[in-house]
């Protein structure tokens, strides 16, 4: 479990050291890339939320070994909601950040000069969960119901969603929740947000009491916003600095070594879910074991397949999600953009470049998910 690069920050780091680090790796430290020898870039990684199996991918390339590998030293920094990733990535306290594309595409919108080098996640895994005698079935039973949503950007799919059902944005009460689902077991809220990975689950590990036995699929009616609407956005992706992307040499071969370690260790996740559960506990995941192996398996079926190999962006997928970004205006008014991004607003050209080094480098690497299977998960009273 010990490596030269164990650095990962057991809190928030502070925006002085973030900056020395990001100086580093600009101005100093080995190319990377190497044999494994001399001294490592030295790179942030700045999450958007605390250790869990949503970033098992991540854990999975420094606990392996695999940025070590590539000639880097990367430090892991959570969020936990207090840090914008986007902006860590802007201020110079992060070399890559992990943003969701419609959050990131406001930002880009207001001047970020940032661009998506990979779209890990190739679906969305956002739910809107009712009661099964609630005759929520449809985002059209949305209409004069109270409707969970944790905000932050995360409401966007589900006003994308109505207009696409033709509803007015007003025609709703959007309920601000918590990263729980305490409100909707309340009858506080009609239809709940939750992640496919993790706020579903945790309804899955309530007890219902009125059976004492835990909350079964059937007691839910689960509208999923990539399957049942036509308002599905692209999610978690990596952004780098676009700036330093053209200009700096060295920023652009430790981008490709980034990714290539990155890849590795999502193609590990996938095959190793159990063990990476273990992982992010180790790392500081407060989630119990039953529950991070659900959210490793569930975040792996986002990811996988990945038909051109993982990372690369689906241009129908982006289209999709700009195209939404622009027409959708929510209970304010307000939208996420208003005029369309640039072009260096996402880029294949590093994802391109690392699948095709490590399909040269290990031709049995599985890099498509093409023999990613599911494993069967038991949930557990609250997850333990």
């Amino acid at each position: 479990m010990t490596t030269p690069m164990r650095r990962i920050a057991a809190g928030l780091v502070a925006a002085s050291a973030a900056l020395a680090l990001t100086a580093c790796s600009s101005d100093g430290g080995s190319e990377p890339g190497g044999d494994g020898g001399g001294e490592l870039t030295e790179v942030t990684l700045q999450l958007q939320w605390l250790p869990q199996g949503q970033f098992a991918g991540y854990y999975a390339a420094l606990e392996q070994g695999f940025f070590e590998e590539q000639g880097l030293d990367v430090e892991i920094v959570p969020s936990g909601g207090d840090i914008v990733p986007q902006d860590a990535l802007v201020n110079g306290e992060a070399d890559y950040a992990i943003a969701w594309v419609p959050k990131v595409l406001g930002s880009i919108e207001s001047g970020a000069n940032i661009t998506n080098i990979a779209q890990i996640l190739q679906t969305s895994g956002t739910l809107q969960v009712s009661m099964a005698d609630s005759g929520i079935t449809s985002v059209a039973d949305f209409e004069g119901k109270r409707i969970g949503s944790w905000g932050f950007g995360n409401e966007w799919e589900i006003f994308a969603a109505m207009a696409e059902e033709g509803l007015d944005s007003n025609s709703v009460e959007i309920i601000t929740q918590d990263f729980n689902m305490n409100a909707f077991l309340q009858g506080d809220i009609d239809a709940a947000q939750a992640m496919t990975y993790n706020e579903y689950a945790q309804l899955l590990e309530t007890v219902n009491p009125d059976t004492g036995a835990l909350y079964t699929p059937e007691d839910f009616n689960v509208i999923s916003y990539e399957e049942d609407t036509g308002g599905a956005m692209l999610q978690d992706a990596i952004w780098a600095d676009a700036g330093r992307l053209e200009s700096d040499p060295a920023y652009q071969e430790t981008t490709v070594s980034f990714l290539k370690a990155v890849a590795q260790g999502w193609a590990y996740a996938a095959q190793n879910p159990e063990e990476m559960a273990d992982v992010v506990i180790e790392e500081g995941s407060s989630w119990p074991l039953t529950h991070e192996k659900w959210m490793v398996n569930e975040i792996n079926k986002l990811i996988w397949p990945s038909p051109n190999g993982i990372g690369m962006m689906d241009p129908e997928a982006w289209d999709r999600t700009v195209d939404l970004a622009l027409r959708t205006t929510n209970e304010n008014g307000e939208q996420i953009i208003t005029t369309a991004p640039p072009e260096t607003a996402y880029t294949t050209e590093y994802m391109q470049r690392a699948l095709d080094e490590l399909a040269e480098e290990q031709p049995d690497l599985d890099l498509t998910g093409e023999s990613f299977t599911p494993i069967e998960v038991t949930l557990t009273e609250g997850g333990n």
